[in-house]
């Protein structure tokens, strides 16, 4: 590795709090292998957030019902209220990266649904 890249490398894990560059590399090596496995449709732990207008006429109906068509994937959901019109939720899930995207792209490209983004760990990158 060059000076310059590895310099900058430094000041990044130092940045970030890594007490070395072994557990940063680390970090980055499961980063790739759960992008990897997420493009292969691989089983994989994911949160999808999404903030939504509430007073969109049956919006949240719509919503659930998406959910409970996924129900046997979804694992957990957070539900908060932002303001008198927004909400935000979380559905933490698992299942193959191609269901999971599914899933998502239902919540997301529904009518109401202002912001939304799937974040994904492939499970056995958390393993070890």
């Amino acid at each position: 590795m060059d000076d310059q890249l590895l310099t900058q490398f430094d000041r990044h894990i130092a940045e970030r709090g890594y007490p070395n560059r072994s557990e940063a590399i680390r970090d980055l090596v499961r980063a790739e292998i759960g992008r990897a496995a997420w493009e292969r449709g691989e089983e994989t732990a994911a949160t999808i957030t999404f903030v939504y207008d509430h007073h969109v006429r049956e919006l949240t109906e719509r919503l659930n019902s998406i959910q409970h068509d996924y129900g046997q994937h979804v694992i957990s959901t957070l539900h908060v209220h932002l303001d008198h019109h927004h909400c935000l939720e979380v559905i933490v899930a698992k299942g193959s990266a191609s269901v999971l995207k599914q899933m998502a792209d239902a919540i997301t490209h529904t009518k109401g649904v202002l912001t939304g983004s799937i974040t994904a760990a492939a499970v056995d990158a958390v393993d070890g």
